[in-house]
């Protein structure tokens, strides 16, 4: 893919050699709209198709391309071939001076590290969805592809090379910490617009300035268009793993600024008399670059509009632990994960007390606030909990009083890492395996714990008789809930559902490659040692533990009624992850769409005709 550029101006170079000074924007200028297309289109197709066949098609669309091009060059080489001897040999262009490279590898890393940045700043009103990331790369691109229209419009090469164009570059960077201020009374839907500004700049910038180093000529092109994919290689580096961890999403964006400040000055000066530079070489982009510094000191990040908090950041994800008592809440990237809720306490107790022998292990996917974890070791029996975030696990603390002491414990053992990862690569044998993953049901990647590839790698780390719990929220998609619950029923001979004991309408499912016997409540309640009863009803002392159990009991429900009302829905699979692609399915709902219109109206003050 890198070598396609320099090809094709060589191509341009031999066919169209009175054009070929702006050949790579030009080029540049298409590819873009081709990702326009590609960060959209194959979502809508994997939706339908699944993974795999969609790669099928881009492998067939790639097989058409080739074949195209093949055919292209059968036809133009002779006349190529005269051409070539008859022509004159091309004089060498002079050779660029360094700064263009300096830019062209500020702009691939700048592009790439804000975006970084955006995925957090936008998550709030974005959501998780697959469909989230999208609309990112979407609009990026899109407004890179207009801005590289209109450098294409301009007559001449270097137009436009000016310090005031950088210095707009510097303010378009920290602009989005304007828009997304929680005080502005924006939806914040919305406020992922706040991502144009600079996406149109860095679309005119980089074209123009590697028009400007290669003339044409694909060799430059070639090294030019290297040194910015460098810059795209490091920016997401540098900004995930250094900038964000130490100074946060303001901070970063300010860093990823500062430099186009400077390139701003550096061409004013360089422009300007000496004994004028003052008042006609420095005011304006000073001015702009004092409005830059202005948005990063007086604006407020999402977290602050919660007191009190307590607010980690890692190369993951900006972690918000916030509120008191029993309404501790729990962000990531501002969306809300979990709270002090007795359906935490449930996933690690009802398969413990369902186990026909005493457990002697456990593991638990997903910390959260590390509830599940801790309501494991009440059972006096090892624990390993895995979570991707490390903040989330050092904020374990601020939820509860002995937290500390718990971690010290010979039998807690947390793991940051990916839960399927760990399993994949654990030889580990579990009494039970339970896990609640983050919500939503469709966030991005959590197919990968509800799929049956999953569920099959989680028996291989079950023991005998040992029980999986999968938690599962309340959705509005009967298809999602379908799906799982069909992939669960074709993995496992044996699976129970309840349907929780708090007002949310989640599920608690539990499955066993061995007959589950059929425990009364007061049974149940017989099997925790004292201090797991202690924790089971630590938020409810009014009750006991046989009255908890049997109101669980009492909304136990037959798997086929979660299957039946999207008797269509396949078993959620790695290869079709419907939870996550859904958006032809819901556009197809009528009651789903009224839904969005009545909120959008809600949204600008209007009632609902």
């Amino acid at each position: 893919m890198g070598a396609t550029f320099p090809f094709a101006m060589a191509a341009i170079r031999e066919g169209f050699s009175e054009k070929s000074e702006r050949s790579f924007s030009y080029l540049y200028l298409a590819n873009v709209l081709g990702a326009v297309m590609g960060a959209t289109v194959p979502l809508l197709m994997i939706e339908e198709w699944g993974f795999r066949k969609t790669l099928h098609a881009g492998a067939a669309f790639n097989l058409c391309l080739a074949t195209a091009a093949f055919l292209l060059s059968l036809a133009t080489t002779q006349r190529a071939t005269h051409e070539t001897e008859t022509r004159e040999p091309t004089p060498p262009t002079r050779p660029a001076s360094a700064w263009p490279y300096w830019v062209l590898f500020g702009t691939g890393f700048t592009s790439m590290a804000v975006e970084i940045v955006w995925i957090r700043l936008y998550t709030p009103g974005l959501g998780t969805f697959v469909y989230a990331f999208a609309t990112i790369l979407g609009l990026y691109l899109g407004a890179t592809y207009l801005g590289s229209q209109y450098y294409r419009r301009m007559h001449r090469l270097e137009q436009g090379t000016s310090g005031m164009l950088f210095a707009f570059l510097a303010l378009s960077v920290v602009f989005p910490l304007l828009i997304c201020d929680p005080r502005l009374p924006i939806i914040y839907h919305l406020r992922v617009l706040s991502l144009l500004p600079f996406s149109f700049l860095a679309g005119w910038i980089t074209p123009m300035v590697l028009d400007s180093v290669s003339h044409g000529d694909p060799d430059r092109a070639g090294r030019g268009y290297a040194v910015n994919i460098v810059g795209c290689v490091l920016g997401p580096l540098v900004a995930g793993f250094v900038l964000l961890p130490w100074l946060g999403e303001r901070y970063t964006l300010l860093v990823c600024a500062l430099p186009w400040m400077a390139v701003s000055f550096r061409l004013r000066s360089a422009t300007a008399p000496t004994d004028k530079m003052l008042p006609r070489g420095l005011w304006k982009p000073a001015l702009v670059s004092l409005l830059a510094l202005v948005l990063v000191g007086t604006t407020n990040d999402y977290e602050t509009r919660y007191t009190p908090r307590e607010v980690l950041r890692d190369s993951t994800a900006t972690v918000t632990a916030l509120g008191s008592g029993m309404e501790k809440q729990l962000l990531v990237n501002g969306m809300g994960m979990t709270g002090l809720t007795p359906i935490t306490k449930m996933i690690a107790h009802l398969p413990l007390a369902f186990l026909q022998s005493p457990p002697k292990n456990a593991l638990v996917i997903c910390f959260g606030m590390g509830t599940t974890h801790r309501s494991m070791l009440s059972w006096g029996i090892s624990s390993t909990a895995v979570e991707l975030v490390p903040s989330v696990v050092s904020l374990f603390p601020y939820f509860h009083a002995d937290a500390k002491q718990l971690l010290h414990s010979a039998n807690s053992h947390v793991v940051v890492n990916d839960g399927r990862f760990y399993l994949e690569r654990s030889t580990s044998l579990y009494d039970v395996i339970v896990l609640d993953p983050p919500p939503p049901v469709e966030a991005a990647a959590s197919s990968l714990l509800y799929s049956k590839e999953f569920y099959a790698l989680a028996q291989q780390h079950l023991r005998p008789g040992g029980i999986l719990q999968q938690w599962i929220p309340g959705s509005g998609d009967p298809f999602t809930l379908a799906s799982v619950a069909r992939a669960l029923k074709e993995s496992f001979p044996y699976v129970r559902v309840f349907r929780s004991i708090e007002k949310s309408q989640g599920c608690h499912f539990i499955a066993s490659d061995s007959p589950f016997p059929s425990y009364s409540a007061e049974t149940l309640a017989s099997h925790p040692p004292p201090a797991a009863v202690a924790d089971f009803l630590e938020w409810d002392a009014g009750s006991t533990a046989q009255r908890q159990f049997a109101r669980l009991l009492q909304k136990e429900l037959p798997i086929n009624e979660l299957i039946a009302p999207a008797a269509d829905a396949p078993a959620l699979q790695d290869d079709r992850p419907v939870n996550e692609y859904f958006l032809l399915r819901r556009l197809g709902n009528r009651e789903y769409v009224r839904g969005l219109w009545r909120d959008l109206l809600a949204h600008v003050g209007l009632k609902a005709q």
